[in-house]
């Protein structure tokens, strides 16, 4: 089994193009066009050099093919990933862990196999049995690591403008009929991507 493939990117500080060996355990962040709800997400968390990003996976490379594990539309899945690419129009940023943490991909990939089929945690609560995309990663490595590689910081769902929810997720949550979990713990891709775990070593057009 190979678990590696090369592809080329562009490096994430200029325009030119470099080859890279994208590898099994990369984090892939994206921005997706979601409407209002990526809107609100966007104002409250930062990312890598100020990029917004509402969405990422863990790669997963198999034999001759690379996938994503993700959790997105209703379930925990392995996404192949011209498919995951799709998602967005814009480049999406790689993200790989520092050496001292690597020997801790195969685990984390492996718990993050088994949670193939979960449910997507619509009301982004930590760990409530569902998983949201952030939440499977933290998890996968908190997992391997044995204590948290990532962090859980408080969520808003107040805009920073006026310190009151976002219309938005006041529909949202009332829809679910539940608490808006203000202040509760969670992560982000943005929060990810800034971790002085990994480095962002180019982007995918």
């Amino acid at each position: 089994m190979k678990n590696t493939l090369v592809l080329i990117l562009f490096a994430s500080l200029g325009s030119f193009s470099q080859t890279v060996t994208l590898k099994t355990g990369d984090l892939l962040f994206q921005s997706m066009n979601c409407g209002p709800l990526c809107e609100a997400i966007n104002q409250v968390t930062a990312g890598y050099q100020g990029h917004d990003f509402s969405h990422m996976g863990m790669v997963y490379v198999q034999n001759d093919s690379i996938f994503v594990i993700e959790a997105s539309g209703s379930a925990v899945k392995k996404t192949p990933f011209e498919t995951f690419k799709s998602y967005t129009n814009e480049k999406m940023f790689v993200g790989r862990l520092k050496q001292k943490y690597q020997a801790y991909i195969p685990e984390a990939i492996a718990f993050a196999l088994q949670q193939i089929g979960i449910p997507y945690d619509e009301a982004y609560l930590y760990d409530n049995g569902k998983y949201y995309c952030s939440e499977l990663i933290y998890d996968a490595f908190l997992h391997a690591y044995k204590k948290p590689l990532f962090e859980l910081l408080p969520m808003t769902f107040k805009s920073p403008k006026s310190n009151e929810y976002f219309e938005v997720w006041s529909d949202y949550y009332k829809q679910l009929n539940i608490e808006i979990p203000e202040g509760k713990p969670g992560c982000n891709p943005g929060g990810i991507s800034t971790s002085d775990k990994l480095k962002i070593i180019g982007t995918i057009h």
